[in-house]
């Protein structure tokens, strides 16, 4: 058995390959930072680990990681590359906004229609995209990055449904954590106003519903109370309230 897993370098990517590894799935492990992942190689003992470096903000790093990995027979993907960008729509450099749609959708799009192409002739594999809780709403202060997450939930789950019509023995599943504990706030520039949940936590949850075939898996009890919550508000009144707790991550109001 065979994992790719991208933005390996740190945080859920990083947690999800390890997990994997205890799972016995040798490694292909992709981020931008070669020095983290030949740390995280060097980590891991029981399985092989592939290195590759790759930025996959750039389109056509995205197609040659799939040339370079094709043959391989990839049993479960991990599309989990991606940052954040904070503040209001009107300051964030433009830049640095094409970056983001780029990697975390583009490539997530890309490497998911890829690869499940060849899960469908085999009719095997798994597919876990990692969306975000800000997937279900808008998020002022955070608008790209909200907006982003909303398109990796809502074509994963579009593909969910495809392939359980078609009776394709593909799972596919997008993970929507809230607060986790990595340096997406470093990255991002803000910080959260709630605690998060482990890395170690989130990867394997999501891990293990993955194989269950779960479309959206939503890690710790609070975090799924907040999105049940959300159903009895307008459109209105959520984008106004993620506004405000959005606000806090900076200190301003």
């Amino acid at each position: 058995m065979k994992a790719l897993v991208t933005g390996a370098s740190s945080g859920i990517g990083r947690e999800t390959a390890k997990y994997l590894a205890l799972l016995n799935y040798d490694l292909i492990i992709v981020a931008r930072n070669t020095d983290k992942l030949y740390k995280l190689r060097d980590e891991i003992k029981n399985v092989n680990v592939r290195v590759i470096t790759l930025d996959l903000s750039r389109e056509q790093d995205c197609y040659d990681l799939y040339e370079h990995t094709k043959d391989e027979n990839i049993d479960f993907l991990v599309n989990n590359a991606g940052f954040g960008a904070y503040g209001k729509f009107l300051d964030v450099q433009l830049e640095t906004e094409v970056e983001l749609m780029h990697t975390n959708m583009v490539a997530v799009h890309i490497l998911t229609k890829l690869y499940l192409q060849d899960m469908a002739k085999r009719n095997s594999g798994y597919i876990l995209n990692v969306a975000s809780l800000a997937g279900f709403s808008a998020g002022p202060t955070f608008s790209s990055y909200y907006a982003s997450k909303n398109y990796v939930l809502r074509l994963t789950e579009a593909i969910h449904e495809e392939l359980r019509r078609d009776n394709i023995n593909v799972g596919i599943s997008a993970l929507c954590p809230g607060p986790v504990k990595t340096n997406f706030n470093d990255v991002a520039n803000v910080k959260f106003c709630v605690d998060g949940l482990t890395p170690e936590y989130v990867a394997k949850y999501a891990v293990d519903k993955t194989f269950k075939n779960k479309m959206v898996i939503i890690p710790g009890f609070s975090m799924k109370v907040t999105k049940l919550l959300e159903h009895f508000g307008s459109e209105k009144l959520v984008t106004r309230v993620a506004y405000r707790i959005q606000s806090r991550k900076s200190g301003t109001q």
